[in-house]
């Protein structure tokens, strides 16, 4: 598979090998939210894949950058304690970092120094983008997803006002971590396309499932 980027997929491998068969500039948006590089640990135990290592960062991001459009943007959550990494990862792909976006809950996911009640990530540009049509504030409430799909599943809610903003109803959005397909629901269900990659075939799985049901209810 070599080309455009596919529409509507979800693929289990890795996101880097994946993307290599994408075209240069096929991708409208990217809104991702890849291992923190933390060996995070539910309570009930689960983990997240290459969350013990971070060379897969500055590869993966290489790729987002060159398959995003020209002048489009990308949205990467990101581990507060490993913020160089990331940064040094965003950069050396040529991303410029032109926002923050705090995440604020109403529970702590953990309580250590802190009680940690907020989620986190950076808006990213590639070139010159123009200013999007309608401006959304740079904190948005996340309500609780449960966690029932994913060890830090996102709620669909508080990705929909990020997809909405930096997209067109047609466009392609890119979620090269897709986990249980959060982002690729929250795309479908404003009427963009998407694609997916999920390196964990139990993830994969279930992001299949979640998102092959939402299209049967469409073609019912």
């Amino acid at each position: 598979m070599t080309g455009n980027a596919p529409r509507n997929m979800i693929f289990n491998g890795d996101c880097i090998d994946v993307m290599q068969a994408f075209n240069t500039g096929s991708i409208d948006f990217i809104l991702t939210d890849p291992p923190y590089v933390t060996r995070y640990r539910d309570r009930q135990g689960r983990s997240v894949a290459n969350d013990d290592n971070g060379r897969w960062l500055k590869p993966a991001f290489a790729e987002m950058h060159r398959v995003v459009k020209d002048s489009g943007f990308a949205i990467s959550f990101y581990g507060w304690n490993k913020v160089d990494l990331f940064m040094e990862a965003w950069r050396a792909a040529g991303f410029r970092v032109v926002g923050h976006l705090v995440f604020r809950k109403r529970y702590a996911s953990s309580s250590r120094f802190l009680r940690y009640e907020h989620e986190q990530a950076y808006l990213l540009a590639k070139g010159n983008p123009r200013m999007p049509s309608r401006i959304i504030p740079d904190v948005i409430d996340f309500p609780y997803s449960g966690n029932r799909l994913h060890p830090t599943q996102k709620p669909v809610e508080a990705l929909t006002p990020l997809v909405e903003a930096f997209t067109r109803r047609g466009d392609l959005v890119l979620d090269p971590f897709s986990g249980s397909g959060s982002t690729l629901a929250a795309a479908r269900a404003l009427g963009r396309d998407w694609v997916g990659v999920e390196l964990d075939a139990s993830h994969y799985r279930t992001a299949a499932r979640r998102l092959g049901q939402a299209q049967r209810m469409d073609a019912a």
